[in-house]
């Protein structure tokens, strides 16, 4: 056997393969088998280079080590995207479909220095002022409501009905969003994410999370929204909108992912049931294996320099592979030797993810709340005939179909407060437009 026989060949359908192209992250292959896709990333060393979309152009960090030194090095490596070479010399569109997760906009996600201290700040000590007791309460309610939509069918699809939607109700709570604002967030958030006509999705978030901070500005409450308003950092209204619409979009959609990974997770591996240590272990091996976000974190070089003998010029556009770095030979023995947390999932440094606790705790509330009310529940389908939605960045299967024994819909005691600080009128039945929305008919339900 010769060096040829063992050269990494391109996984099957990688458009890459025999051309010297760089190796592309979007489309059904890339979707279907990413850690062969990682595998062959590997043969570059630390980095590689990739397409996120046809003519979007990165670095892609595979390796741990490298990955660390990456998020851990805010001097050499920043995070404002005003810097992005490509983007501004028109090589990269504004209408491009990976643009809307790249493009700069003034929240703490892409700020630098000062400025993402302040804002970093702020948003780390007002999600810290969640109670832990409030979250469950609420997740618990919201998963109530959802599965009384289902649960009687026999069937679902516990991502479009169950995981897709719950982290939205939740967050709507969470920052006080009335009937009116909490309708428009969730289908501003959704279709920025689905796809659906991005634009207006996103023009229609931005102005109900608008409304939202006018709202709270004259009538605080006791949620995000208003402590990050009351915050010591004094942002003012744009400041409050941009983080809101951060916290929002960006905390919804990796929850969901990570809500629905853990899910296929426990459904399709039986040794959780038999073993014990059921949700928390699932949940940390989905965060290995299947991070929500698996290739992000937005770097450009702020000089021409080196990492991990990789050449980068200054406004390169590198990102991290959370999923191959988690995956890699390096961390093959730590995680062996028991140590199950030291994995990337929640990114690391000083923009590691703000919310990594409330998120284990939604989900495995969520979780937990779902398996007591259903608990037969099992795949409605060979798991070798499920798909997961194609792109660079997020780790999601397109449905997950599930089966059970029916149960009756029963409306619950309400075991604590009402969700969302709703001002007065606001659930007005003469307004009927306020009470058509997905967050309107949740609001109506928990208090019949």
């Amino acid at each position: 056997m010769n060096a040829h026989d063992t050269a990494p060949v391109p996984p099957p359908g990688c458009p890459a393969h025999g051309s010297g192209a760089r190796v592309p992250l979007h489309g059904p292959e890339f979707a279907a088998h990413p850690q062969a896709y990682y595998e062959y990333l590997r043969h570059y060393g630390a980095a590689a280079p990739v397409e996120l979309a046809p003519g979007v152009e990165a670095t892609l960090v595979t390796d741990y080590a490298a990955a660390l030194q990456l998020l851990q090095d805010s001097g050499s490596f920043r995070k404002d995207a005003r810097r992005w070479r490509a983007f501004n010399e028109g090589k990269v569109s504004p209408d491009s479909p990976v643009a809307p997760l790249l493009a700069y906009r003034p929240n703490c996600m892409f700020a630098d220095g000062a400025d993402h201290l302040r804002l970093r700040q702020a948003v780390t000590d007002s999600m810290a002022r969640v109670d832990a007791r409030r979250l469950s309460r609420s997740t618990e309610q919201i998963s109530g409501y959802l599965i009384s939509q289902f649960g009687s069918r026999g069937s679902a699809d516990l991502l479009g009905d169950y995981a897709k939607q719950l982290p939205l109700f939740v967050f709507n709570e969470l920052f006080g969003c009335p009937a009116d604002i909490g309708d428009r967030v969730l289908f501003g958030i959704s279709g920025m994410f689905d796809g659906v006509n991005a634009e207006k999705a996103t023009a229609v978030l931005f102005q109900a999370v608008g409304e939202l901070v006018a709202l709270k500005r004259s009538k605080p409450g006791d949620d995000v929204t208003s402590w990050l308003m009351r915050h010591e950092a004094r942002l003012d209204d744009e400041e409050m909108v941009h983080q809101l619409a951060l916290l929002l979009g960006a905390g919804a959609e990796p929850l969901r992912n990570l809500l629905g990974n853990t899910l296929h997770r426990l459904l399709t591996h039986e040794r959780y049931a038999r073993e014990g240590g059921l949700i928390d272990e699932a949940l940390d091996d989905t965060l290995w294996e299947n991070p929500p976000m698996a290739n992000y974190a937005p770097h450009y070089p702020a000089a021409d320099t080196e990492l991990a003998g990789q050449r980068l010029q200054a406004g390169d556009l590198v990102l991290v592979s959370f999923a191959a770095a988690n995956t890699g030979p390096a961390l093959k023995a730590s995680r062996q030797a028991g140590s199950n947390r030291a994995h990337l999932a929640w990114s690391a440094g000083p923009h590691a993810c703000p919310s990594k606790e409330p998120a284990r705790h939604i989900t495995v509330t969520a979780i937990e709340h779902l398996l007591n009310e259903l608990p037969d529940v099992e795949l409605a389908v060979p798991e070798d005939s499920l798909t997961w939605r194609p792109g660079p960045f997020n780790r999601a299967l397109a449905t997950l179909p599930a089966r059970f024994t029916p149960v009756r819909s029963v409306r619950r005691a309400d075991p604590g407060p009402a969700p969302a600080a709703e001002p007065e009128g606001a659930a007005n039945p003469a307004r009927p437009a306020e009470r058509s929305g997905m967050w309107s008919q949740f609001l109506n339900w928990l208090t019949r």
